[in-house]
């Protein structure tokens, strides 16, 4: 099969969280100690339940969060916890996936809530026996969109002739809350951010294995000129410090209609031919924005939705639980996976289950 015609196809997909849930009201008032100048005007308290999230998995109790931590024993956690976390979910997708540890030829981790060197997927090699000659793709610093740009690399991958190709995505954007910080940034950040983590095995058509999932048809990215002021990390003394624009809804609102459009066209697929949409729930203003921007049907992003009551924001994994969910649901047809990151950029995914 000529790698023109190559159609990569996903096999496997598992996400997970840290073990300490917490309910979003556990959380508001919580906030009442990390900020306490923010909590005395209690509109502003406001932005937990307008988050429109029930609950969200953290990598520490609660408790850990209203002490002040420094980065570095934040970045000691994040490496603990993140590689606990990309260990069960990683061994997890392979035994779905019916694919050996030894037969993994390449392997992406995604995250931008932390940083190891030597890079996440180095140890995961060796914590799951998979080939110590596999091909490594770290990916950092791609925020929300990681999650589509990471199922877009691995695509590529398998297209260049890697057969069975592991990803990884994990984020434990808890850690990256500052306490005392009364920035409207980091207090909205508090109020929306979360951890979790997903694993998905992508493989040649050709490959034996379980039914595919869906198969992976192409990407498209865009990275908007002069905009790395709308979201980011400000590397602080006391961790990352977030950075987001207010302006984000309206910027999608503005662009997306004619970027999605642009995304499909490169590869010969038109709007009408689109019946689900998997969107990176980044807030319930952004999912507003989206629906806005695309006309969409009440319910279009319904599964979004379901992550973001359920999980809270998780950076680059989000958009694959939301494709998890769009998966239960039973989706047939043409589908476009899309998510925004820091750069300011936008990633998209063509997917046909």
């Amino acid at each position: 099969m000529s790698s023109a015609a190559l159609m990569p196809v996903l096999r496997s997909l598992v996400t997970g969280t840290p073990p300490h849930r917490v309910a979003q009201s556990e959380i508001r008032e919580a906030a009442r100690t990390l900020f306490p100048r923010m909590a005395a005007r209690p509109h502003l308290l406001d932005v937990f339940s307008n988050a429109q999230i029930k609950s969200r998995a953290l990598a520490r109790p609660l408790e850990w969060y209203l002490q002040p931590r420094g980065f570095g024993e934040k970045n000691a956690v994040f490496i603990e916890e993140a590689r606990a976390l990309i260990a069960r979910l990683g061994a997890e997708a392979l035994a779905h996936a019916e694919v050996l540890p030894a037969e993994i030829d390449a392997v992406i981790v995604v995250n931008t809530s932390g940083l190891s060197t030597p890079s996440l997927d180095a140890w995961l090699i060796g914590s799951l026996g998979l080939d110590r000659h596999a091909a490594r793709l770290p990916i950092w610093g791609l925020g929300c969109a990681g999650g589509a740009a990471g199922l877009a690399r691995a695509a590529d991958l398998v297209r260049a002739g890697f057969q069975r190709v592991l990803y990884v995505a994990v984020e434990l954007c808890s850690l990256t809350m500052v306490k005392g910080d009364e920035s409207k940034s980091n207090f909205v950040g508090t109020a929306l951010f979360s951890d979790g983590g997903a694993a998905l095995v992508v493989t040649s058509p050709d490959v034996p294995g379980p039914p595919p999932l869906l198969s992976l048809c192409g990407a498209y990215s865009t990275l908007i000129e002069n905009s790395e002021d709308i979201m980011g990390w400000d590397v602080v003394d006391d961790g990352l410090k977030v950075r987001f624009s207010r302006d984000i809804p309206a910027l999608v609102r503005g662009m997306m209609c004619g970027n999605v459009s642009e995304a499909l066209a490169a590869h010969g697929w038109t709007r009408e031919e689109i019946g689900t949409f998997i969107v990176h729930p980044g807030g319930v203003k952004v999912l507003g924005a989206y629906e806005e921007a695309l006309s969409l049907p009440e319910g279009a992003l319904d599964s979004s939705r379901t992550v973001l009551r359920d999980h809270g924001n998780m950076s680059s994994a989000t958009v694959l639980f939301v494709l998890q969910e769009a998966l239960k649901s039973g989706v047939r047809g043409k589908a476009l996976m899309s998510a925004m990151g820091p750069g300011f950029s936008a990633e998209h995914v063509l997917l046909k289950f």
